[in-house]
């Protein structure tokens, strides 16, 4: 659908109920002024009707823990996968690569998804079913601690953070998108 608009056929994407005015102006046969990744981002945003965004998941301090992790690159999400053993069936590696890593071509095997113009870094998504299945595997505690793990509680503090996020998007009957800063 994306793609589409990108070429200019924006019937499809015009079907999405929710859209900010950039996108329900743009005109059938001229392509867009946004590259892919703005797309799927403008797409993907819960707007209001005034065209703002809504309320985000976390009026706290956990997305700014999350995305302000310290390590060397500040990435709580790839710590997790890193220096967590799994003792699932895999669940929780595999969900928390998604949401890290899901738009990169390598994962999404389509390019242009991940970095936007302005600086947009778009790393993946979960959806709402995917949502309840993370929270519910960190807290059933289908995991343990990674013994190499070199932030002593690192591990337990990003997934308190991480499970608020997740709770949040629960309530709402949403998915998630990550995105860094530039």
């Amino acid at each position: 659908m994306i793609q589409s608009s990108i070429g200019g056929d924006h019937i499809e994407i015009k079907k999405l109920e929710g859209l900010p005015k950039s996108v329900n102006s743009l005109k059938e046969g001229e392509k867009p002024k946004f590259d892919s990744a703005m797309m799927l981002f403008l797409t993907s945003v819960d707007w209001k009707a005034d065209g703002s965004p809504t309320e985000p998941l976390d009026k706290g301090i956990s997305r700014e823990r999350l995305g302000r992790f310290p390590i060397e690159n500040g990435d709580a999400i790839s710590y997790l996968h890193e220096y967590t053993i799994d003792k699932g069936d895999g669940v929780i590696h595999d969900l928390l690569a998604k949401l890290n890593l899901g738009l990169e071509e390598e994962f999404l095997g389509e390019d242009g998804f991940c970095r936007g113009a302005g600086g947009l870094h778009l790393c993946g998504w979960l959806d709402s079913k995917e949502v309840i299945t993370l929270r519910g595997t960190i807290q059933r505690g289908k995991w343990s601690v990674d013994p190499e793990e070199p932030l002593d509680g690192g591990v337990a503090d990003a997934f308190r953070h991480l499970t608020i996020i997740l709770r949040s998007a629960e309530k709402r009957r949403c998915g998630l998108l990550m995105r860094r800063h530039a």
